[in-house]
């Protein structure tokens, strides 16, 4: 084969994937230069500068991973984080309904254990506590892990890998069911993770993950989904060859509303005898191939259908500015970083937004700088529009702030595309 000189600068410049090591050549989208998502400045840091880095994602052709580099370390960026779960009254709802049904389906009860792997505050593994069921949970977020173990929820602070599951293992603590929620995604080392995962896992014991899935990001333009936390995107097809690559066999799958929409999977290791596969894994990935998930070209699209939802969402905000309108956020969730910076919003745009967590309060989203404050603001300053930053959300959100109908005040949902409630 003659290289080129554009192939001979991709030679240079190549990836590899995470999973299987291929070279990554393939964009998926660029959304420009955006700073850590979840890094929220306070007062003292707004003239110290911040370190912005790409967001340019990348697909395998040869497993399909969706994924970004690794441009900060995971100590850096969760050894203190600023996401609580608890603050999302639909999410604990969505934590204690999964507790139900793990207990009643796969038989937990005092004798059995249960470890959630990037536990957080305690949300989900209190409602297992509650129904007596002996639990641990790992965080490596100090900060976050303190709230939880006040919770009455065992926590060990540290990173989750295949050394520290050996150690659990070997000292009696292997688990009847592993889960983990919305964490696969924000691990860089998938191999060593995953190979934990089977580790900690009893002979009969089932894992469940789960995370957004992919079919539904590209369906529905979630491209503020992707930011520097999120080291990569699934669908089905791949965390299939994920798991069998570490020995792990998908037997259930459930399809979920949560985060825009996301999967739910259930596996077991290879040889477990006691976890037939259901039929819903088949379903899922005929919906995948039939999106054109099983090949190149099948994600060649998205970045069109990106520029479109930034164009609609920057022309709205824009002609509420000529107008003279008001416009306020509601939440500061970590994917505004990339909607704010991908789109060209700043305070010009959006004046401020609020948050239930008191750990964002009196700080700013990063990079835009615009002001993040307790959401009994919006009643004091009665804004024309309140965008919704977690659109994931929206319903719950709504719920909260029906009196801003009082003043005429109305709701916009950001994506797929700008859309006045």
């Amino acid at each position: 084969m003659i290289l080129t000189a554009e192939t001979q600068q991709k030679a240079v410049t190549v990836n590899l994937c995470r999973f299987c090591g291929a070279g990554l050549l393939d964009t998926f989208v660029d959304l420009g230069m955006s700073p850590l998502c979840e890094s929220y400045p306070g007062s003292a840091d707004l003239n110290r500068g911040e370190v912005y880095f790409p967001l340019h994602v990348y697909v395998c052709r040869t497993c399909f991973l969706v994924q970004l580099e690794e441009y900060e370390s995971p100590q850096n960026i969760f050894g203190e984080y600023a996401y609580f779960s608890s603050y999302s009254d639909s999410w604990l709802k969505h934590a204690d309904n999964y507790c139900a049904r793990m207990k009643s389906r796969f038989g937990l009860d005092g004798e059995s254990f249960v470890v959630e792997v990037a536990s957080n505050d305690g949300y989900l593994l209190q409602y297992f506590v509650q129904r007596n069921v002996p639990v641990l949970g790992i965080e490596p977020a100090a900060n976050v892990a303190k709230v939880a173990v006040e919770k009455g929820v065992p926590t060990l602070v540290k990173f989750f890998g295949t050394q520290l599951a050996e150690e659990l293992a070997s000292d009696g603590r292997s688990a009847d069911l592993v889960l983990g929620n919305n964490v696969l995604a924000q691990v860089p080392d998938l191999n060593d993770f995953v190979e934990g995962l089977k580790v900690l896992l009893k002979p009969e014991g089932v894992l469940t993950l789960e995370f957004p899935h992919l079919l539904k990001l590209i369906e529905h333009n979630e491209f503020d989904t992707i930011y520097h936390e999120h080291f990569s995107y699934f669908s089905l097809l791949t965390t299939v060859r994920l798991m069998e690559a570490h020995g792990l066999r998908v037997f259930d799958v459930e399809e979920l509303a949560s985060h825009g929409g996301s999967l739910r999977v259930f596996a077991c290791r290879m040889e477990a005898e006691t976890h037939p596969v259901e039929p819903s894994i088949a379903r899922v990935i005929e919906d995948e191939e039939q999106a054109g998930l099983g090949t190149i070209e099948g994600y060649k699209s998205f970045a069109k259908q990106v520029k479109e939802t930034k164009l609609a969402l920057l022309g709205f905000l824009l002609e509420a500015a000529r107008e003279g309108k008001s416009v306020a956020g509601y939440g500061a969730p970590g994917k505004s970083a990339t909607l704010l910076h991908y789109c060209g919003i700043g305070k010009d745009l959006i004046e401020y937004t609020v948050d239930r967590s008191p750990y964002k309060q009196g700080r700013f989203l990063p990079g835009t700088h615009i002001p993040i404050y307790y959401p009994d603001r919006i009643h004091e300053t009665k804004p024309d529009y309140v965008v919704i930053l977690p659109w994931n959300l929206q319903h719950e959100i709504v719920q909260q702030l029906q009196y801003i109908r009082e003043w005429g005040g109305k709701f916009v949902v950001p994506i797929p595309k700008a859309t006045i409630l």
